[in-house]
C-alpha cells in the first residue's frame, strides 16, 4: 500500500465541504417544499381578546385619590389615578387618567399609589415606578415596567372603561385566561 500522508489543512478541507454538502442536500428539500406562505402561524404569542369593563366616570374621580378595580379578571387588581396633567396613554377630558396594575412586576407585592411624586412604590422591595410614563420602572428591584391597563372614555357620559392591558401581569403566562 502506498503511504499517502494528508495534510491537516486538507482533511479540514475535504470534511467541512463533505459536511456542508450533506446538510445541504438534506435541508434544500424540506425548505423548498414549504413556501413561506404555507407555514403554520406562530402560536407563541397568540392573544386571546380582552373584554371592555366600565370602571368609573371621570367626574367621579379627584386628583391624586387612586380608585382600586380589578381587570382583565377578579385576581388583578388595578389601580386608575387621575393625575392632574396630561401624559401619554392618558383619557378623560385632560387627557390624565391612567390605570396601572396594582402587583409589583418583581415578585407580585401589592404597588401603593404616592401622590406627591405621582410613583408607585413597591413596600416590599423598594421598586418604583413612574405613573407619568406609561409605568417606567425608576428604581428598585423589578426589571419590567408596571403593566399599563389601556383605557377608554366615552366623551358623551364621561364614562372611562378598561379594554386591555401593556405589558404582562405578574405570574401570569398570558393576562387573559
Amino acid at each position: 500500500m502506498p503511504n499517502e500522508n494528508i495534510s491537516r489543512r486538507t482533511f479540514l478541507k475535504v470534511g467541512g465541504t463533505s459536511a456542508a454538502a450533506t446538510a445541504a442536500v438534506i435541508l434544500k428539500p424540506a425548505c423548498a417544499a414549504t413556501p413561506p406562505a404555507a407555514l403554520a402561524p406562530n402560536t407563541s404569542h397568540t392573544l386571546l381578546p380582552y373584554l371592555t369593563k366600565f370602571v368609573t366616570t371621570a367626574s367621579q374621580l379627584n386628583q391624586g385619590t387612586p380608585l382600586t378595580f380589578s381587570y382583565p379578571d377578579a385576581s388583578s387588581p388595578c389601580m386608575a389615578i387621575k393625575l392632574g396633567l396630561p401624559v401619554p396613554g392618558g383619557v378623560g377630558p385632560n387627557k390624565d387618567i391612567v390605570a396601572y396594575s396594582m402587583m409589583c412586576t418583581h415578585m407580585g407585592c401589592p404597588v401603593m399609589f404616592d401622590g406627591g411624586t405621582n410613583t408607585f412604590k413597591c413596600g416590599c422591595h423598594y421598586s418604583m415606578f413612574d405613573a407619568e410614563k406609561a409605568g417606567q420602572m425608576i428604581a428598585g428591584q423589578a426589571t419590567e415596567n408596571l403593566p399599563r391597563i389601556r383605557l377608554l372614555y366615552d366623551e358623551k357620559t364621561g364614562k372611562i372603561s378598561a379594554n386591555g392591558v401593556d405589558g404582562m401581569l405578574y405570574g401570569r403566562q398570558a393576562n387573559v385566561i
